[in-house]
């Protein structure tokens, strides 16, 4: 018989795995960053220029075509600080909005990450650009911190994996449409 069987054939044994399952959450580190880089073809004043613009993500998101029917609405300047996107739509893209809070032409472009739905959190996403031999360097990068149900989602569902693989298929995505060599995934 396992420890866990013994645990779970005693009276309060539940409780205990319970208990061991909360403790494990609880140590788990709360700051959390999910990255991603490539580099597209193109000096970085182009390539910003598709970030720094919320409207022109249409184009690369990899959330995007998620829901046809998805409701959004801009406000604010159309880039820049202060230029926000929100929306409101199925389950797979849920409701919130992001509002640009650092724009530094050709360098850097970081947001203000506010999800409703299917999680209230707040988190901070930002592309960083950097000149290379082969054009830009973008790195995609999500930073936050998780309460209690945050880290013991990512204890059963790696977020790293499952949003990097967003950043991944976004960042292809953009590097098609900057360099015009095909349509966006």
């Amino acid at each position: 018989m396992t420890l866990f069987e013994i645990l779970l054939a005693v009276p309060g044994g539940l409780l205990l795995v319970a208990l061991a399952f909360a403790v494990l959450v609880m140590v788990r580190p709360a700051d959390f960053a999910i990255s991603r880089e490539t580099t597209i073809a193109a000096p970085p004043e182009t390539v910003f220029g598709h970030i720094d613009n919320l409207r022109r993500w249409e184009a690369w998101s990899p959330w995007a075509k998620l829901d046809p029917a998805m409701a959004q609405t801009y406000d604010g300047p159309p880039e820049g600080v202060g230029a926000s996107h929100a929306w409101n739509g199925n389950n797979a893209v849920g409701e919130g909005k992001m509002t640009v809070i650092e724009s530094v032409p050709g360098e850097r472009v970081a947001l203000r990450l506010e999800f409703l739905r299917p999680m209230k959190v707040v988190n901070r996403s930002e592309f960083a650009l950097k000149p290379a031999a082969a054009g830009t360097v973008v790195t995609w990068t999500m930073t936050g911190t998780n309460g209690f149900m945050g880290k013991a989602f990512d204890l059963v569902m790696n977020m790293d994996r499952m949003l990097g693989k967003d950043f991944e298929k976004g960042l292809a995505n953009l590097k098609a449409v900057v360099e015009g060599t095909a349509k966006p995934a």
